[in-house]
């Protein structure tokens, strides 16, 4: 599937000035400069959608993008938000967790890792608060453009064996927004949580 129209709706400073929650969200979350931006900006086929940056840090609001009238994608800012003040630092950590853990209509927290090293200690600790704290959520390997397949298979068994440690099982799709791979698989994930299969329903 593709998705047709998509615009930007706000950048929320605050946790208080997000969209009322009427559409489900799908949530892109992980390390500053891990490709959050350009990823959804392949996903959505907007090239100038989501504003990327070599910065790290660039992104210090919750960025709210409509697809389609059907869903929202938020553009969370990275872990570290590196050209923020401590006391900012601090006040998106509790708004951030506040939103992951109390937002009803989010459906799915899509965790980008750049596939070129192990996933850090706050990657780790995010996976292990995602699960216990019940979450749903996927692992993307962003830049897959930049290994050879050797690599990347090596990368996504690291990552696997870390989850299993945990004794997580969550999907894990390399992407890459250069050349495209695992654009595909994302929609298609974002579209099974939209439209769920009759027995994944509760009843």
């Amino acid at each position: 599937m593709s998705f047709q129209e998509a615009t930007f709706v706000t950048g929320a400073p605050s946790l208080s000035e997000c969209p009322e929650p009427t559409l489900p969200e799908f949530c892109f979350a992980g390390r500053s400069n891990v490709g959050k931006s350009s990823l959804i900006n392949k996903i959505t086929n907007k090239r100038k959608l989501a504003r990327t940056s070599n910065t790290p840090g660039k992104t210090q609001q919750m960025n709210y993008y409509n697809i389609d009238d059907m869903f929202y994608i938020v553009d969370l800012p990275g872990f570290g938000f590196a050209k923020a003040p401590k006391k900012e630092r601090k006040r998106w950590g509790k708004d951030i967790q506040t939103y992951l853990l109390e937002r009803e209509t989010l459906q799915l927290i899509i965790h980008l890792v750049d596939a070129r090293h192990k996933p850090t200690k706050l990657d780790q600790d995010f996976f292990y608060w995602m699960a216990v704290n019940r979450k749903p959520f996927a692992v993307i390997l962003s830049k897959t453009d930049k290994l050879s397949n050797n690599k990347l298979e090596t990368s996504k068994k690291q990552v696997r064996a870390i989850l299993s440690e945990m004794n997580i099982e969550v999907p894990i799709i390399p992407c890459s927004a250069e050349s495209g791979k695992g654009i595909s698989e994302v929609r298609s994930l974002i579209n099974e949580f939209i439209n769920p299969k009759p027995e994944q329903i509760p009843t």
